[in-house]
């Protein structure tokens, strides 16, 4: 971006990054209330045929910039997934159970966010409690087909340019398949390195918040927040182009008759520096694992949903509550059984290499707004505690975008950031990209 004069145009405030936009606005080249100004009428333009938004206020967000916020966040439009407590906002999960309630308080990881100075643009859509069932969102890309889920409204608003960071959450793959689907980045943390007090809960064991962005840079910024470890930050990342690629190996599952892997394959095949690592059988059960592990924590997490709210809830919430009611304690038991042995094997599994490319979906999102689309490559690893991320790695044959996931090992999470965007850097020289939506 070129600035022309002192003050910058509409154009040039929309076409900056989130550290961008933080630094000129903590440096008072930039009001937080200029910058809210742009988003607000690209919300305006936008919003109505994308419905990314459950909650969006633009005088309570005009009200935030006027007081000039300051961190590492100033001023960067934010949205919020409907399932995360906010003190200033409604907080529905997703669901005809809680028309308008208000927490009388923010989830810890909101605050953080309030206090680096985010501007909070509004809550997003989620799947009724972050389950099955979606919402109104479609995806940017095609508005006949599914944004993923549940983290839709925050994917979509980010695909579409609606805001610059964004807070989703996964317990199997709500935060990887949507950024995948929408042509954004999106971060699955290793557990407990971000706070989920103030999440609507499935599973003690397998929830996260997850970050989410339009580029790997932005999206270290918001995790550098969210984990209260500045030196995650970009600006101590390398310049773009300069930062090494560490050994990775291409782990595809070729047991799938369905998926399409050629535009991941393609994206590997210019990172030099790949091998192919087979799957091991033992994998597979990992899936079923983490299904048995979801399935027993989720029963009592929505019980009381379950028991008071049943004639509110959408039919798909039904069966999703039936099926998990099957779940046995002895399931439970062995899904983390396997998970342990899983991790016994991990180094095995990794092959020698720091960082596995894997896919983030089955392939571009799949026409529809029915459901949200599989999960299928992203339920092991959140089982597993792996981190993983997903980068925009060009379009599949649809037109629509297709993303690479990369994983490393549990706690690997700076790792994990730096390669990702030494991986983004590589892509964007060889010009395979799926840049977000700014139609």
């Amino acid at each position: 971006m070129t600035m022309n004069s002192s003050k910058p145009s509409a154009a040039d405030i929309a076409s900056m990054s989130a550290r961008a936009i933080a630094k000129a606005v903590a440096g008072g080249t930039l009001t937080a209330a200029a910058v809210t100004e742009v988003w607000l009428d690209r919300i305006a333009a936008v919003e109505p045929s994308l419905h990314a938004f459950i909650h969006h206020a633009p005088e309570k967000t005009r009200a935030l910039a006027a007081v000039a916020p300051k961190g590492p966040l100033a001023g960067v439009p934010f949205g919020i997934k409907d399932v995360i407590e906010t003190r200033d906002m409604p907080t529905e999960y997703g669901s005809a159970a809680y028309p308008g309630w208000q927490p009388s308080r923010d989830a810890p990881v909101v605050h953080l966010a309030r206090q680096a100075g985010a501007a909070f643009m509004g809550k997003t859509v989620s799947t009724e409690f972050a389950t099955a069932s979606p919402g109104a969102t479609v995806n940017p890309f095609d508005p006949k087909r599914t944004p993923g889920g549940s983290s839709s409204g925050t994917a979509a608003a980010l695909g579409a340019g609606l805001i610059l960071l964004g807070l989703g959450t996964q317990t199997s793959g709500s935060t990887i398949r949507p950024g995948a689907y929408c042509g954004v980045a999106a971060m699955k943390p290793s557990p407990k390195l971000i706070e989920t007090f103030g999440v609507k809960p499935l599973s003690q064991t397998l929830d996260v918040v997850g970050p989410m962005a339009r580029d790997i840079r932005d999206l270290a910024l918001l995790v550098s927040v969210c984990m209260r470890r500045p030196e995650l930050a970009p600006d101590l990342l390398a310049p773009e182009g300069e930062l090494p690629l560490q050994p990775m190996r291409l782990f595809l599952p070729v047991h799938d008759p369905v998926a399409d892997f050629a535009p991941l394959e393609k994206a590997a095949s210019v990172l030099g520096s790949v091998t192919t690592q087979p799957v091991p059988d033992w994998f597979e059960a990992v899936g079923p694992a983490q299904d048995d592990v979801f399935g027993w924590e989720a029963s009592i997490a929505l019980a009381t949903d379950r028991d008071l709210h049943w004639d509110k809830l959408r039919p798909m919430t039904h069966e999703f509550m039936e099926r998990q009611a099957k779940s046995t304690f002895a399931g439970w038991q062995a899904g983390l059984a396997t998970r342990d042995a899983a991790l016994r094997n991990l180094d095995a599994l990794f092959g020698g290499a720091d960082f596995l490319i894997t896919p983030a979906a089955p392939g571009e999102a799949p026409l529809g707004l029915e459901r949200t689309g599989p999960a299928t490559y992203n339920i092991r690893w959140t089982l597993l505690g792996c981190p993983s991320v997903t980068i925009p790695a060009g379009f599949g044959p649809a037109g629509m975008p297709v993303g690479l996931q990369l994983v490393a090992r549990p706690g690997e999470d700076a790792a994990l950031l730096r390669q990702a965007a030494a991986v983004e850097d590589r892509l964007r020289a060889a010009g395979i990209e799926a840049r977000p939506s700014q139609s």
